[in-house]
């Protein structure tokens, strides 16, 4: 199933393509992952949440613009964005780099996500949930504004 996608006001569709109906469910799910992450009373959980939220966003968009094929296709949902859609390359440098955080946490390695930490992961997906569903329902131009504008602290 597909839907067609229309731009706010004009009644017209924003592409002529219809966008599968996989790319709504995945941002759906995305978007409960925010609210959970939103809710959650431990650090550790609002990552992890957070970080599934940006997954969900991110396999969205390739569901949108189509799997990286060959023998050398990238394998992580965070690769092949770099791949379909250059544009939201720092994020999903960013998002990449925090799997084996999140990998950890699923572990049960709670203790290495502290509040601020925690904090900084729900402000990246939002930010990132919101630049994927625009790419997705309105094209290149309408993440050409959202970069990735996380200040990183990290522990020495």
């Amino acid at each position: 199933m597909h839907q067609q996608v229309e731009q706010q006001g004009s009644g017209e569709p924003a592409s002529a393509a219809p966008v599968p109906a996989r790319v709504f469910e995945l941002l759906g799910r995305a978007d409960a992952e925010l609210v959970a992450a939103q809710f959650s009373p431990e650090p550790w959980e609002q990552l992890s949440h957070a970080h599934l939220a940006a997954l969900r966003a991110g396999a969205a968009v390739v569901a949108a613009r189509g799997t990286p094929t060959g023998r050398r296709a990238p394998r992580t949902v965070w690769s092949m964005l770099g791949v379909v859609a250059p544009e939201l390359g720092s994020w999903s440098t960013y998002f990449a780099e925090a799997a084996s955080l999140r990998a950890a946490v699923d572990a049960g390695r709670f203790e290495l996500v502290g509040p601020a930490r925690a904090e900084e992961a729900v402000c990246a997906a939002e930010d990132f949930v919101d630049a994927a569903r625009d790419l997705v329902l309105g094209g290149v131009g309408a993440v050409a504004d959202r970069a990735l504008s996380v200040r990183v602290q990290r522990a020495s």
